[in-house]
């Protein structure tokens, strides 16, 4: 039987791309004032277009105010960007509860996926849980991912309710997970499953419709969604989760925003506790600006592009000896059958320490992250170098990156 077909060539695609990409990459003024500099930590922080800083300075210069607190025109604008926005949110998720009023599902603007996921885990997960109950949850991926939920089990240990965490199974060597072991894990008391979209290490596509099938259609799934909000297209209404929470700078919008988005229809309702506050409006705005942008310029062309990029380097890494390439080894070459990385890339140097070849990157005009990458269950010293990509990037920043580590070989 034949196996699957190559993935298409990465430097054709990139020519074919070329057109569209560059008045996009002229859109980031960061980029644009900086041509000898290469960011290369998109997976961190992305850059901000234009278009969004133009979106929030507007806010902030014709009608900054506190949403849902005052009746003059101001206040009343803002609260209903605010509102726009969430249904933006709904939108650019493919919500097909998006413009349906008391109907649509919640959405929950948080500072980022770290303080969305403890949202979760503190103001709704606890009323699902009962003693003896089981949730599964990862131990491999970011801390983000695992501590809410190691905190939720001791707030309820602490009422009298002990629960049992699950290490969610992953195959050894690829990062990706188990899902025929996970369907051997799951039994009647499995009450919640935590996953992640897209490894912010691995770069791989975690496959989270293989939970659903696992588990089975009722238990609630949540999905941190960082690293794909944003670089790919994303929809709720396939991915069958009923938590999907990602960090707006990650997405081109401003640092402290991110959003919950909330299905309602497992388990109680979702409702943050606690008084509500003022929120980031002006991050709102930058988060509604931010989806506008991505979806003008086609969040599918932008997948094909930075996949394409990360294919170049992985099969020019896989040439050196010198290197060795975290998660799935056959996904390397530029050829390969095997599902691309997206647009994140993490290697190590056998003889050159994380850090130091950080700086010695940089030294050569790339920008990148060198060390454990907040990854759970990983020693601060077991470190590596992580390249993460967005549409500013472009294929000669690869082809100069490959020609810097060869040199170091």
């Amino acid at each position: 039987m034949a196996g699957p077909d190559p993935q298409p060539d990465p430097r054709a695609e990139l020519r074919e791309l070329a057109r569209w990409q560059r008045p996009l990459r002229a859109d980031f003024p960061i980029v644009a004032a900086n041509p000898e500099q290469a960011y290369l930590d998109s997976a961190a922080t992305a850059q901000k277009p234009r278009q969004v800083l133009d979106a929030v300075h507007a806010y902030l210069t014709t009608s900054n105010a506190n949403a849902g607190r005052g009746s003059y025109p101001w206040a009343n604008a803002t609260t209903a960007l605010v509102a726009g926005a969430a249904q933006r949110v709904r939108e650019f998720l493919g919500d097909r509860s998006a413009g349906a009023g008391a109907g649509a599902s919640p959405v929950h603007f948080t500072s980022g996926t770290t303080e969305g996921l403890r949202t979760v885990a503190r103001d709704w997960l606890p009323q699902l849980l009962r003693d003896g109950d089981e949730i599964v949850v990862p131990f491999g991926d970011h801390r983000a991912n695992l501590a809410p939920w190691l905190e939720a089990r001791d707030l309820l240990a602490a009422q009298g309710v002990r629960i049992a965490v699950r290490e969610m199974p992953c195959q050894a060597g690829t990062g990706d997970y188990d899902a025929r072991a996970l369907a051997a894990l799951a039994g009647p008391r499995t009450r919640f499953v935590a996953a992640t979209h897209v490894h912010h290490v691995y770069g791989a596509d975690m496959n989270v419709h293989r939970i659903r099938e696992a588990v089975g259609p009722d238990v609630p799934i949540c999905l941190d969604a960082a690293q794909s909000v944003g670089h790919q297209p994303v929809s709720v209404a396939d991915l069958d989760v009923d938590f999907l929470v990602f960090s707006g700078h990650k997405a081109l919008a401003l640092p402290g925003t991110g959003a919950v988005w909330a299905r309602g229809e497992r388990g109680p309702a979702f409702r943050p506790g606690g008084w509500a506050g003022t929120p980031n409006t002006a991050g709102i705005a930058s988060l509604a600006a931010a989806l506008d942008w991505l979806e003008a310029a086609g969040v599918e062309r932008i997948t094909r592009w930075t996949a394409a990029l990360a294919s170049v380097l992985t099969d020019g890494l896989s040439r050196m000896p010198a290197y060795e390439v975290l998660g799935c080894r056959s996904s390397l070459a530029a050829d390969t059958a095997v599902q691309r990385r997206g647009s994140i890339v993490t290697f190590r140097h056998q003889a050159i320490g994380s850090q130091d070849l950080g700086f010695i990157l940089f030294s050569h005009g790339f920008m990148v992250r060198s060390d454990d990458h907040c990854q759970a269950g990983r020693d601060p010293q077991d470190g590596s170098v992580r390249v993460s990509l967005h549409v500013y990037n472009t294929l000669e920043e690869m082809e100069k990156l490959l020609t810097a580590l060869a040199k170091l070989q």
